[in-house]
């Protein structure tokens, strides 16, 4: 079930930025990877783990250096970061003891981070000149 409205709520999010147009502004989808990135050290945080707080801390400062690279170098980047966060809820439980996450959030956002980094993925290709297209 986590999977599936992890999936449910990452293209919806992606729907919604579509059609609000937020994702006119390049900031869009970086601010969601530091967003997404920025639960776990909520759940350290809820937990009240400090040795958590600084490993997710230590996991932020990637996804927000990933998340600049993005918005300053390329949206590929975005999509690279999201699959990142993707793998790192899936190994995040063997790297990492923080009490507070939910059972379900491992799982829920690896969906949301791989179904949102598909559909940025598709708009990036769709929005690309074709090479050798005739015009």
């Amino acid at each position: 079930m986590a999977y599936a409205i992890g999936v449910i709520i990452g293209v919806l999010t992606f729907a919604v930025g579509r059609f609000a147009g937020f994702d006119r502004d390049r900031a869009f989808y970086p601010t969601i990877l530091i967003i997404t990135a920025s639960y776990y050290v909520l759940f350290a945080v809820m937990g009240g783990s400090r040795s958590a707080l600084v490993a997710e801390l230590i996991g932020l400062l990637i996804f927000f250096a990933t998340a600049l690279a993005g918005f300053k170098l390329s949206p590929w980047i975005l999509v690279a970061g999201l699959g990142g966060h993707a793998v790192f809820d899936l190994v995040h439980g063997y790297v990492v003891t923080n009490p507070g996450v939910p059972v379900y959030w491992p799982a829920f956002c690896l969906a949301f981070d791989v179904s949102l980094a598909a559909a940025l993925a598709v708009l990036i290709r769709a929005r690309a000149p074709q090479a050798g297209r005739a015009r």
